[in-house]
Formats: C-alpha cells, structure tokens, sequence
C-alpha cells in the first residue's frame, strides 16, 4: 500500500489556520470518496472535510482540539485497491469538497498512485449522516418591501401534509421537542416520508426565542472559574467587534413604527397556497423594506477605504444569526433581484443552514447591509455595532401590542421600534434619516411596495 497524504486545504477566503474539532474516522477505517473525515472549525464556520481518496486511514497525525496551519498534514489513507472499488465517486457535498478537488492535489505524496479526486468519475449517490441540529436560530428578523407574489415553481412532496389537515403523526421525541419549544404541530407542515413531523418541521416552527430558552435550569458548577479558550468564531467577533467600534464613528438614530398592517400582510401571506410549506415572518417584509430603501438612498449600501467610497448598486443583505458557537452573519446574494417569494426561500435556508451549524465561509463573504432582530429575544430596541466593513446595519425589535393614537385616538396597535447605525464617514445624518423613514414608512404600509 502506498500512503497518501491530505493535508488542512484552504476552504476558502484565504483563511490561514483552523482548529479540528472532531475527527469522523478512526485508524484502520475504510473510507471511500466523499466520507466525512473530519470537521473543522475555521475563524467563520464549521466545515466538514470529506475524503479525496478510496483506501484505509493510516495515521491521524494531529489531535481534536489542535488548532493547525493551512497546508499541514493532518491524516494519511493507504491506498486499497479494494476499498471502495464499486463505489464511483460522488458529486462534492459542499462548497469545501469544490475546494478539496482542486487544492489537495498538491499534497499527494509523489510515490503515491494518483488518487480518485472528489468530483472524478460517474455520479453516484453520497452516503448520508444524520443531520445534526445545533440549535442555531435567525438572531435579527427584519420586515422587507413587497414584491408581486409569485406562484411556487415547484410543487410540494405528495407526501407533505397540510398544516390542520388531519391528526398530527409525530413520534414521541418529536412531540416532547414540540411541547418543550411552544410549537403547536396542529399548525406544522409536514415533511416526514409518511407525512410524519420530522426535528427539521418542528424547529421550522419555532421562533428563535423558544428555540433559545432554557429549558431547565442547571446547577450551579462546582468549579468557581471556567476558562474558556478564545477561538474559531469568537476570537473572529471579538476582532471585528473591535475594529468596527473604534475605527468607523457610529451614529444611531430610533423611530417607533405601527406594523400592524406588516402583521396583517403576514398573517395573509402564511395563508397564500403559494408560502405553503415556507415560514413567513415579519423578517421578510423587513428585509425588502430595507431593499427598497437602499434603492432610494444608495449611499448607506456602501464601504468607507482610506482612498474613496464604494458605493454598491446590488443587495447581499446580511442577516445576523445567533448560534450556540457566536454570532455569524450569512447574506442573501443579489437579494435585489428577488420577489417577495424567492426572499422568503432564502431567508429560510439561511436559518436552517444556520441552525444545522453548516453556514460556509462564503456565504458570509461580501455583504452589503445587515439587519439584526433582536426582537425575538423581547428586546424593544438596542444600538447595534457596524458589520465591517458595512456603512449601515438595521436593528428590528419585538413587535407588540401597545396603545396608539390613529386619527386622535387611542387604540391598541402592534408596534415596534426599529434601531440603525451608520458610518458617519460615509453616510451624514439626512441620507440615514432618509434611509430609517423609508424602511419604517413600509413597515408601516407594505403596500408602499407595489408601486
């Protein structure tokens, strides 16, 4: 047998190192191509590596919770003629297995036979893993302007059940996760191969406030300090946190909103055959709220350099996401392109990606704006901190009933308050006026949007 050698590649952005945080296979392991070797975390995501080789795992040279350089080798594979020999390879899972065929041919030792790369030969069907759910959840839903509703291009499973269509099937496990999140499963669409609710359902269904509450209280720990490494994504926010904050000057500005009629709008849309099987919520109106704002003031869609201004005529709207490792901010590529149900569909991929801890290094490259809902926490406002190197970020806080006065007098309305900072080298206090009162003018009326 011949060792190959596979060693930490870059997985995009010219990121420099990562930690391995588990490794998936075990010495004397027989993997074929497109398994899962190890999964790493890198400054922004967690990344699972999956093999460009059919053979035998020889040595696992470096440790779980090894922090290494890019380009160090960290596992071999023995060739086996026998291995994998009827399994042709797969199309890569990921944006990190498009990396690994092409940089991980370098780092085939010259003795080695050349190996069956990630992406060579005839499809085939992947092996699967149980999907693993962190409890990941949209940290900043925000309302967006409105767009012609479009009819769904492609028509729901035949085994998906309507939400009140029938009794609800659901194993134990499932209906226990349901109860301990505040989700009524009457009102989940099914998506189970029997038209069972599934994890993925119920999660679906939740809001990012149940999905984060505790559902008990621990103990006090009999340690009396925790040291906790700084790290991955934390050391990631940490440095960019203070970047932000001491390099571009923040201005913020507050307005209170009346969304009742954004209440009204979502409350149709999840009643629309056409969002049948996507969650709608006041995010979505709030993220083509903030689309159609830029239009309308482009200079907050921008970047501050030393040498000029860089304005952007194109929306990848960020949305900031709390996850059990840190906040990440995974953006809608091209989101001014989209209508209001190609929208939803994103933003509900960005959540379960989020959720499921798979959001890739470059889904969190090269976005425009951001919006930051800390309403789902009850939160009624807060000063949000610039996305660098981003001009403008948009903070959504809870909507709730509150007494209003329409035509002089008081009534109980839904209501919120929506919180934005600017970088005051780029964006002077009347274009973020300008931008704040377009965003909760739609809020508002979503009806603004149609014209």
């Amino acid at each position: 047998m011949n060792a190959m050698k596979f060693t930490l590649p870059d997985v995009g952005e010219g990121l420099t190192e990562a930690e391995i945080v588990e490794w998936k296979v075990a010495p004397g392991d027989t993997v074929t191509i497109n398994q899962v070797l190890v999964e790493i975390e890198t400054a922004k995501s967690l990344v699972e590596l999956p093999s460009p080789f059919v053979g035998v795992v020889g040595e696992i040279l470096v440790a779980a919770g090894t922090t290494v350089d890019v380009g160090t080798l960290i596992i071999t594979i023995n060739s086996d003629a026998t291995a994998g020999a009827d399994q042709p390879a797969a199309a890569p899972p990921a944006d990190a297995a498009a990396t690994l065929a092409t940089d991980t041919s370098s780092s085939i030792s010259d003795e080695a036979p050349e190996p069956v790369l990630v992406g060579r030969g005839a499809a085939a069907t992947m092996p699967t893993r149980r999907r693993r759910h962190t409890g990941a959840t949209i940290a900043h839903e925000t309302l967006a302007p409105q767009a012609p509703v479009r009819a769904r291009t492609e028509p729901l499973e035949p085994t998906r059940r309507a939400a009140s269509a029938g009794p609800v099937m659901a194993k134990p496990p499932i209906r226990k996760l349901a109860k301990d999140l505040g989700v009524d499963l009457s009102l989940v669409t099914a998506t189970g191969p029997v038209g069972d609710v599934t994890r993925e359902d119920v999660l679906r269904g939740a809001t990012q406030a149940s999905v984060f509450r505790n559902i008990a209280t621990p103990e006090w720990p009999v340690d009396r300090d925790e040291h906790i490494p700084v790290k991955g994504v934390r050391k990631a926010i940490a440095q960019a946190m203070v970047k932000s904050a001491f390099t571009a000057p923040h201005v913020s500005l507050f307005v209170d909103v009346d969304a009742t009629r954004t209440m009204e709008f979502v409350k149709r849309l999840k009643a629309s055959t056409d969002f049948a099987g996507i969650r709608v919520s006041p995010l979505l109106i709030m993220a083509k709220a903030m689309i159609w704002a830029v239009r309308r003031n482009p200079t907050v869609n921008s970047t501050f350099t030393d040498e000029e201004i860089i304005v952007r005529h194109y929306v990848n709207l960020g949305i900031a996401a709390a996850t059990p490792r840190g906040l990440i901010v995974p953006n809608i590529k091209e989101a001014q392109d989209m209508s209001l149900l190609e929208l939803a569909a994103a933003l509900e991929k960005l959540t379960m990606t989020a959720r499921d801890g798979k959001t890739s290094p470059a889904e969190m490259s090269n976005g425009t704006i951001t919006i930051t809902n800390i309403g789902v926490f009850g939160m009624d406002t807060g000063t949000p901190i610039l996305n660098s190197p981003e001009a403008g970020i948009v903070a959504l806080g809870t909507i709730k009933q509150k007494p209003w006065v329409v035509d002089g007098e008081v009534r109980v309305r839904y209501v919120t308050t929506i919180g934005a900072s600017f970088d005051h080298r780029v964006v002077d206090g009347d274009v973020a006026s300008r931008f704040l009162a377009d965003v909760a003018s739609i809020i508002e009326e979503p009806a603004l949007l149609l014209e």
